[in-house]
C-alpha cells in the first residue's frame, strides 16, 4: 500500500506542505591528517632540524667577525711586539735548552736590544721595542743609526755594553755558588756579545767600524765567509747575506758628499770608539774563555 506525502503529514499533525524532518544526520568529521599543501609536513620538520643549525651558524659568522678585527688590531698592539715574541723564544727554546735557561737566555738578549735602543733615543732617533725571533735572536727597528759615524758606532757598542753588563749576573752567580748552570748561562751571554762585536754589517762590530774604517768591513767579510766554510750554520749564512748587501750599497756611495760628511769624525773620537771596541771584545773573549767548558753524554 502507497501512503501519499500528504497522509504522512496528516499523520504526523503537520500543516499541508510543511517537510517532514529528515533523520538526523551524523556531521562529517575532518580528516585526521589534512595537509594544505602538498610536502609541507616535510618543510616543517626540515625547518625543525635545521633551525638550531642555522642559529649556530649565525653566532659562528658574528664571533668570526669579531675575530677578524682583533687580529687585525694585533699586530697594533706593542705589547704583542717584545712580551709576545718573547714568550714564543722561550717555548721555542726551551725544547732544547729548559725552561730556567731559555728564561735567563731571552732575558740576557733582551738587555742586549735595549742598549741599542736607550742610545738610539739618545741620538734623538725613535726605535721600536725589540721582537724576538726564535734561534734567531732579536731585532729592533730605527729610520736611521744616527746623523754620523759616530753616532752609529755609539748605537752599535751600546748594546754589547749593557749585555756585557747583564752578562756579569750570572758569572757573580757562578763564583759566589758554583752552580754550572750559571756558568753555563755566562758562557752565552759573553758569545753571544763577541759575536756580535765581529766587524762585519749588520752586527755591531761593523757599526763600530763606519767610524774607524770602512775598509775593515771587508776584512771582516772575508774572514765570516772562511768561518762559514768550516762552521756552516743559518745564522751565518744571514749575516753574510744582509752584510753583503749592505756593504755593497756602502762602497758605491762612499764618493757622494753625503757618504763623505757621513764618515767625517773627529780623530779623539776614532780613538774612544776604538778604545771601547777593543778593550770590550778582549773582556769578552777571556770572559767566553773563563766560563767555557766540555759536557759530554755522561754528563747529562
Amino acid at each position: 500500500m502507497q501512503i501519499t506525502a500528504m497522509e504522512s503529514q496528516a499523520r504526523h499533525g503537520l500543516p499541508p506542505g510543511a517537510l517532514a524532518p529528515s533523520a538526523p544526520q551524523p556531521e562529517p568529521r575532518p580528516p585526521e591528517h589534512e595537509p594544505i599543501h602538498p610536502g609541507s609536513g616535510r618543510r616543517s620538520a626540515l625547518k625543525r632540524a635545521l633551525g638550531p643549525l642555522a642559529a649556530i651558524g649565525l653566532l659562528l659568522v658574528k664571533f668570526g667577525a669579531k675575530l677578524k678585527t682583533l687580529l687585525l688590531l694585533l699586530p697594533k698592539a706593542k705589547f704583542l711586539t717584545t712580551s709576545g715574541s718573547m714568550l714564543v723564544s722561550i717555548v721555542a727554546y726551551q725544547l732544547i735548552f729548559g725552561w730556567l735557561f731559555s728564561v735567563g737566555f731571552v732575558l740576557l738578549l733582551l738587555l742586549h736590544e735595549l742598549g741599542h735602543v736607550i742610545q738610539l733615543r739618545r741620538e734623538g732617533i725613535k726605535a721600536s721595542a725589540p721582537m724576538f725571533i726564535p734561534f734567531l735572536g732579536a731585532v729592533i727597528s730605527a729610520k736611521s743609526m744616527g746623523d754620523d759615524a759616530a753616532a752609529e758606532a755609539r748605537v752599535g757598542l751600546a748594546g754589547p755594553v749593557l749585555g756585557t753588563i747583564a752578562t756579569l749576573v750570572p758569572l757573580g752567580l757562578w763564583l759566589a755558588t758554583g752552580d754550572e748552570f750559571w756558568r753555563a748561562l755566562a758562557y752565552i751571554g759573553f758569545l753571544i756579545n763577541l759575536f756580535n762585536l765581529l766587524p762585519v754589517l749588520p752586527l755591531d762590530g761593523g757599526r763600530a767600524m763606519a767610524a774607524l774604517s770602512p775598509w775593515v768591513w771587508f776584512v771582516g767579510f772575508t774572514g765570516l765567509v772562511a768561518l762559514t766554510v768550516f762552521f756552516p750554520n743559518p745564522i751565518l749564512l744571514l749575516v753574510l747575506l744582509f752584510g753583503g748587501i749592505e756593504s755593497w750599497r756602502r762602497w758605491k756611495q762612499r764618493r757622494t758628499p753625503e757618504a763623505r760628511a757621513y764618515h767625517a769624525v773627529p780623530g779623539r773620537t776614532r780613538a774612544l770608539v776604538a778604545v771601547t771596541y777593543l778593550g770590550l771584545a778582549a773582556l769578552l773573549a777571556v770572559g767566553v774563555t773563563e766560563t767555557f767548558f766540555e759536557r759530554d753524554l755522561s754528563d747529562v
